[in-house]
């Protein structure tokens, strides 16, 4: 009973991840926001589902696949996310206006110049 009640407490927090994720692509203003948002709704909204299952399954086949399929999401969905975001950074994707920071705009600039410099 308890393990229930737990399990789908934790899937309808993943569910509440996943709707707040889904919220900031209609609402955040460039593709570097959005992807935030995407990241932290497949991150944490998969992964509270996941263990949420995992809790209703126990050790068995389905709460093991949960479990793997969970670990799998965690280690991959931040690698992917760094890799598009450098990706749409490089090809000419322009930052929000009222971006304050861009550190990697930056660091680009600082390894032209060292470059330049080298030759």
């Amino acid at each position: 009973m308890i393990r229930t009640v737990i399990g789908y407490m934790l899937i309808c927090f993943g569910l509440a991840f996943d709707f707040f994720g889904a919220l900031g692509l209609l609402r955040l203003p460039d593709v570097f926001n959005r992807l935030q948002a995407a990241t932290k709704c497949v991150t944490f909204g998969s992964a509270g589902i996941l263990v949420g299952v995992f809790v209703l399954e126990g050790f068995s086949a389905g709460g093991m696949k949960a479990l793997i399929c969970m670990v799998f999401i965690l280690l991959t969905s931040p690698v992917a996310a760094h890799a598009i975001s450098r990706a749409a950074y490089r090809s000419g994707v322009k930052p929000f206006k009222g971006t304050v920071v861009d550190m990697y705009g930056e660091s680009l600039k600082e390894s032209e110049n060292n470059d330049d410099s080298e030759n």
